[in-house]
């Protein structure tokens, strides 16, 4: 098949189970589109990956050194864009299939920008403050070369936030020697981060599923949503679905999960966890596995944690009308057959999770702009955009009878290969 021939080009450090995924849908989409193999070519291998050791001293003044990517995928439209996320799986495979994803979603959204990803290999919870100041700032120096706003802006993903974000652009403004608020998005509105982006992804989720609500005729009200993952997508995804009507009848984090049948009070379970770090200590709910709940029976299911949890072995065992992806790469190729098989609507993370780096571009261009919209015309505009990605892609897999993750990544595909064949390639 395809993806081994291309894998006998590829570094090893690439070939890991969520790169051989990415590469596979790109592939069904390529086929599907005929793609000319020149430009194939260009789209499997990221167009620059670089990999930094880096050294910090610990609060116990021992020197731990931490491994750290970021890799950019494609530039044909503008700057690449992609969130940093600091985990203790980072590796080279992930970084790359979360960048090559950026791009489908940059090209889906209709941004002049294109994909990029990065991270460092550790466990943000184990560091103090101290530390993970040291490391963000220790990071961004050896990264300089390669970002800045017109080059490739990072933004916050798992394991980062606000404040990493502030130390990343406090970093590269001090090298620089004047302030330069644009080299990251999703920092602190007051060193200007834009109004509504706490809120985005989990905001697009939801304008996802009302679309898709409304092309299978379901009614919002009394509806049952169950969300995987309690982090910052799944919970506003939550407390906007509790808002429109619907009930989230359970929800988890790396814990464990919390099941109540007749809907869970998301604005207690949200004030519960400010002083409490994890849902299980919430009295108002059976205790479910991670497993469990992906199982359990709801019209919509939102997997917003990591890659690769629906899979052949659960797929026959998912059990929902509408499955919106809010994590990257939830959902593995094998799984996809097994639930397009038994008729699940499927809202694909290109477009359900999109909403987090369309509201990262209008930060970006707020700061260029020295001009800041308030928090209803980002909605809005968010809205409009959402909505009408939405709708190109639903059309295109009923005319081509293909299902919406392969219809999402035929668009993409298209408007970067016509932007390509439109530059040239040089010399």
């Amino acid at each position: 098949m395809r993806p081994r021939k291309i894998e006998k080009r590829l570094d090893p450090e690439y070939l890991t189970p969520i790169y051989r995924m990415a590469l596979l849908q790109f592939e069904q989409a390529a086929d599907k589109l005929a793609l000319d193999p020149n430009v194939r070519k260009r789209f499997t291998d990221p167009k620059r990956a670089i990999m930094v050791n880096i050294p910090i001293r610990m609060d116990d003044h021992s020197v731990e050194v931490f491994h750290g990517y970021r890799v950019q995928h494609d530039t044909t439209l503008g700057p690449s864009k992609g969130g940093i996320r600091y985990h203790p799986d980072v590796n080279l495979g992930e970084v790359s299939a979360l960048a090559m994803w950026m791009t489908w979603k940059c090209a889906l959204m209709g941004l002049p920008f294109g994909g990029a990803k990065g991270g460092i290999r550790c466990d943000p919870h184990a560091l103090s403050r101290n530390e993970l100041q040291r490391l963000t700032r220790r990071y961004t120096a050896e990264m300089i070369q390669f970002i800045g706003p017109e080059i490739d802006v990072p933004a916050p993903d798992v394991g980062t936030n606000e404040q990493i974000m502030a130390w990343m652009m406090d970093t590269y403004s001090q090298f620089r020697g004047y302030s330069t608020p644009g080299i990251v998005t999703g920092k602190p509105i007051r060193i200007g981060g834009s109004l509504g982006r706490t809120e985005a992804t989990g905001r697009g989720v939801v304008y996802c599923i009302m679309e898709a609500m409304l092309h299978l005729n379901m009614q919002a009200e009394g509806k049952r949503a169950v969300i995987q993952g309690f982090g910052n997508v799944g919970a506003n995804a939550a407390a906007i679905l509790h808002k429109e009507g619907i009930k989230v009848i359970a929800v988890s984090d790396v814990k464990s999960g919390l099941y109540n049948s007749n809907g869970l009070d998301i604005p207690a379970l949200r004030k519960h966890l400010e002083n409490n770090h994890f849902v299980e200590s919430f009295p108002e709910g059976d205790r479910v596995t991670n497993a469990e709940l992906l199982e359990l029976p709801c019209d919509v299911l939102v997997p917003a944690a990591l890659s690769e949890q629906i899979t052949k072995e659960n797929a026959e065992r998912i059990s929902c009308t509408i499955l919106a992806e809010a994590a990257n790469g939830p959902t593995t190729p094998a799984a996809d057959e097994i639930l397009r098989a038994r008729g699940i609507f499927l809202v694909p993370d290109v477009l359900a999770n999109a909403g987090g780096v369309t509201v990262s571009y209008f930060e970006w261009v707020q700061g260029l702009q020295n001009l800041f919209w308030t928090e209803e015309e980002v909605n809005n505009r968010l809205e409009k955009i959402i909505k009408k990605a939405f709708q190109s892609v639903l059309a295109l897999s009923l005319s081509e009878q293909v299902d919406m993750r392969l219809a999402a990544l035929m668009l993409s595909i298209q408007k970067i290969t016509e932007a390509k064949k439109a530059r040239g390639l040089f010399p």
